[in-house]
C-alpha cells in the first residue's frame, strides 16, 4: 500500500473514531478541550472542505466553541441523555436492531450478537466502562474505522451497506425529530453524509 493510501485510510479511520466518540457518551470538559484544540481545528477545517459536510461541521464547531461554562456542558449532556439514554418515543435510540427488520425489535438481539462476532473475529472487545449493546452506533462506527485500516475495500463496502446504510437514515430522522438542540442533529447528519460518501467512494 502506498504512503498516500495509508495516510488516507488513517484520515478515514480518524473520522469514524471521532463520530463514534461523539455518540458513545456525553461530552465532558476534557473531550471539549481536545475537540477545540489546534489539531482538532485543522481536522474540522479539512473535513469542511467537502461541500456535503461543510454545513454540519460548521454547526458542530460553532457549538463546541460556545460551550464556555459548566452549565453549557450540562445542557448539552441533557440533550445527549434525552436523545440516547432514556429510550422512549421522544428519543432516538442508538441501536441498529431497533431500526432493522419487521419483527418486534429487541435489545441484545441478532444485530448485537453479530457485532460481538465481528469484534471477536478481530480480537477486539468493548471497553469495560461501555455497558451498551454492541449494535450501538458508536461501536458500529468504531469498527468501520478499524476496517478502513485492516480490510479490503470490498469487505468495507459490504460492512457499511449491511450494518449502517440499512438503518442510518431512519436513525438520523429520529434524531432530527427529537433533538432539543442542534449539535446532535448536526453530528447525525454528518455521520449519514460521511457514510454515504464512503459507500460511493468504495463502490
Amino acid at each position: 500500500m502506498s504512503n498516500s493510501n495509508i495516510e488516507m485510510n488513517n484520515a478515514r479511520n480518524s473520522v469514524y473514531q471521532l463520530l463514534s466518540s461523539l455518540f458513545a457518551k456525553e461530552l465532558n470538559r476534557a473531550m471539549l478541550e481536545e475537540l477545540n484544540g489546534d489539531n482538532a481545528q485543522a481536522f474540522w477545517a479539512q473535513l469542511a472542505t467537502q461541500p456535503e459536510f461543510e454545513h454540519y461541521v460548521k454547526t458542530i464547531v460553532d457549538t463546541l466553541a460556545n460551550l464556555n461554562t459548566d452549565d453549557d456542558l450540562l445542557e448539552l449532556a441533557a440533550d445527549y441523555c434525552g436523545l440516547f439514554l432514556v429510550g422512549n418515543k421522544h428519543s432516538a435510540s442508538p441501536y441498529a436492531s431497533l431500526y432493522i427488520g419487521d419483527k418486534e425489535p429487541t435489545i441484545f438481539g441478532p444485530q448485537h450478537q453479530q457485532m460481538l462476532t465481528f469484534l471477536q473475529e478481530k480480537q477486539l472487545q468493548l471497553h469495560s466502562d461501555f455497558s451498551e449493546p454492541a449494535d450501538h452506533i458508536a461501536v458500529i462506527l468504531a469498527y468501520a474505522g478499524h476496517l478502513s485500516l485492516s480490510a479490503d475495500e470490498t469487505h468495507q463496502l459490504s460492512y457499511l451497506k449491511m450494518n449502517l446504510a440499512n438503518w442510518l437514515s431512519n436513525f438520523v430522522a429520529q434524531v432530527k425529530k427529537t433533538d432539543q438542540g442542534v449539535f446532535y442533529t448536526a453530528v447525525a447528519k454528518l455521520t449519514l453524509a460521511w457514510v454515504n460518501s464512503e459507500i460511493e467512494w468504495l463502490s
